[in-house]
């Protein structure tokens, strides 16, 4: 599985369909909130196995570190390629200068982020139509 660092205007179309793939047509989150214009702003991370792209994020170091719009394919969901994703995330992150990053966790993924060392920070609230927890992560 090749992970790769890029740029939003580079890789528009991978980032795009995943996120559609699994925040539109999984969890039912309306596509004109999905992409917005952070995207332009922020770091880009891609996984691909083959010719086929199957997980990204974003981490937006204007907003402190925001880390955000994780997806992975249900195919490769529990194989790890979210953790390596995040991995390079925090690994650019501390590139960038930041001592720590933050994003709005699903409440059904907390205890994915508390795995890579997340700590939740305030109460659940409604995003998207979807239960999330700020949650926080100091960089070392």
């Amino acid at each position: 599985m090749e992970m790769f660092v890029t740029d939003f205007n580079k890789q528009r179309v991978a980032i795009a369909s995943l996120r559609v793939a699994v925040f539109v047509r999984e969890q039912g989150v309306p596509e004109d909130m999905e992409m917005d214009d952070r995207d332009s702003f922020c770091i880009h991370f891609l996984a691909q196995e083959g010719s086929s792209f199957v997980a990204t994020a974003r981490l937006d170091p204007g907003l402190r570190g925001k880390v955000g719009r994780l997806a992975v394919l249900a195919s490769h969901r529990h194989s790890g390629v979210g953790t390596r994703v995040m991995d390079m995330v925090h690994r650019t992150a501390r590139n960038q200068g930041l001592s720590e990053v933050w994003c709005h966790a699903q409440c059904s993924a907390e205890v994915f982020y508390q795995k890579l060392g997340y700590r939740a920070v305030g109460e659940p609230f409604e995003e998207a139509g979807i239960a999330h927890i700020t949650m926080r992560c100091d960089l070392f």
